[in-house]
């Protein structure tokens, strides 16, 4: 993660707990719970994840995010992550780009995901609702219809539309997101 860090310094997560007496506590101050890096800085750093059974869980003490990530919340739950992108030099041929994100997109459990990428090779559409907010660089959001630039401290509520992120200026993105799996 030395790319990552120098792109970016350090991610922390901070999570709270409560303890057996009732007292609030930090239960995770620490970096990414797992890191999914597609290229040098590309890539999903989870924060947080609920993989309880049944409502969302705020009593668990164990780390909800650890495991492989995978892009989209199991069903009726929540993830947070950062997630970052690189900007593209147009040293790498297009079609090397289509199959490495094609690649990258069936690694995270989400070959499912992108039923029309000719506007770009990244449109993807989850069933989630997300907040996703800009914390560094510049990056066009792309949509079926229409495209828009966004700069850090921008959020972007996407509601389970096809869509890809391209970097318009020259160094890596950072987004932190919170998608809420619509479905269960």
């Amino acid at each position: 993660m030395n790319e990552v860090t120098e792109a970016f310094g350090r991610l922390r997560r901070i999570i709270t707990a409560t303890d057996p007496d009732g007292k609030s506590e930090i239960m995770i101050d620490d970096g990414p719970a797992a890191t999914f890096l597609s290229g040098e800085v590309a890539g999903l750093f989870e924060i947080w994840s609920d993989q309880s059974h049944g409502p969302l869980e705020t009593s668990k003490t164990t780390d909800q995010a650890a495991g492989k990530p995978i892009l989209s919340p199991a069903s009726g739950k929540v993830k947070i992550r950062w997630f970052s992108i690189a900007p593209n030099d147009g040293s790498i041929p297009e079609e090397t780009i289509r199959e490495m994100t094609r690649a990258a997109f069936v690694e995270m459990g989400a070959g499912d995901h992108q039923p029309d990428t000719r506007k770009h090779p990244a449109m993807h559409v989850t069933d989630t609702l997300d907040a996703i907010i800009l914390i560094k660089g510049q990056v066009k959001l792309i949509l079926d219809k229409e495209e828009t630039i966004i700069g850090p401290g921008d959020v972007v509520v996407q509601r389970a539309t096809n869509h890809a992120w391209e970097v318009v200026s020259g160094e890596p993105a950072l987004f932190v997101a919170v998608l809420m799996d619509r479905s269960g």
